[in-house]
This record gives C-alpha cells, sequence and structure tokens, in this order.
C-alpha cells in the first residue's frame, strides 16, 4: 500500500496541509479522502517514501534495560 500526502481546502475553506492516506494507488486514495471529507478541492498531492523502512530500530539489549529499570 502506497501513502499519499495530500493538502486540501475543506467545503468549509479550511485548509489542512498534510493529510496521509494509503492506498492502492492514487484514485484509491482520492476515493478514501472524499469519504472523509465530502466536497473538499485537493490542493496537492505526493507520494510518501514507501521504499524506504525506518532506521531507528531499537536493539532487544535496549529494551530489556529498560523493563529492568
Amino acid at each position: 500500500m502506497v501513502r499519499f500526502d495530500f493538502a486540501i481546502r475543506t467545503r468549509d475553506g479550511q485548509k489542512i496541509e498534510s493529510l496521509v492516506i494509503g492506498g492502492i494507488d492514487q484514485q484509491d486514495a482520492e476515493r478514501k479522502l472524499n469519504q472523509m471529507y465530502r466536497y473538499c478541492e485537493i490542493l496537492s498531492c505526493e507520494v510518501k517514501d514507501a521504499g524506504g523502512k525506518q532506521t531507528d530500530s531499537t536493539s532487544v539489549e535496549d529494551i530489556l534495560s529498560l523493563i529492568s529499570k
């Protein structure tokens, strides 16, 4: 599943800068967005980095030291 970062304007005129929604493709993510924010205007859409994994990993030793404290 790919994550998309949307900037939208709601029907009330409120601007939301970063709204991340996952979807199979952009159309799927826009469909989900329109279910949550009916009649919104999509200002921009960017694909989030789906290939990179989280680099901040915690070792087992770090977890054990936290538990033992």
